[in-house]
């Protein structure tokens, strides 16, 4: 259990240090859906660096897979459409909400941000709501 913890507390401190790190030497914000939407709006410059981010993200969870797989659990068994209904759905979600979990809930925040605080705030509602009505209304599990 306290390794579990531990894994937590050292995953929340690089992902707090890589946003000041990047916020310092950039000035730009470790907003995810920020950055990925940068990839397809941006000149070349601005690409390599948003590229960078975003591949050590997908590569640190690879060596994290391997080093414990155990930390990731059983697949969910989802069908393509619901799994893409639902990539569509977050989606749509950070474009309304100006961002996404990592921008406000992080970044912003630490900014002191009163749009993230009234976004954060909305995410966990929402999310609140969804998890008791699939659960406790419709009678879905996981």
């Amino acid at each position: 259990m306290w390794q579990g913890l531990m894994f937590g507390l050292v995953g929340g401190l690089i992902i707090g240090l890589s946003t000041v790190v990047l916020l310092l030497t950039s000035g730009r914000i470790a907003g995810i859906s920020g950055i990925v939407a940068g990839l397809f709006q941006s000149e070349a410059a601005e690409r390599s660096w948003r590229a960078l981010f975003l591949i050590g993200m997908v590569v640190g969870g690879l060596v994290m897979y391997l080093i414990r797989p155990e930390f990731f659990g059983a697949p969910l068994e989802r069908s393509t459409v619901v799994v893409v209904t639902a990539g569509l759905l977050v989606g749509f979600g950070t474009r309304l909400g100006s961002g996404c979990t990592s921008g406000h809930g992080i970044c912003g925040l630490s900014r002191l941000s009163v749009r993230s605080l009234v976004a954060v705030l909305s995410f966990m509602a929402a999310g609140i709501v969804t998890v008791y009505v699939t659960h406790h209304v419709w009678g879905w599990s996981v």
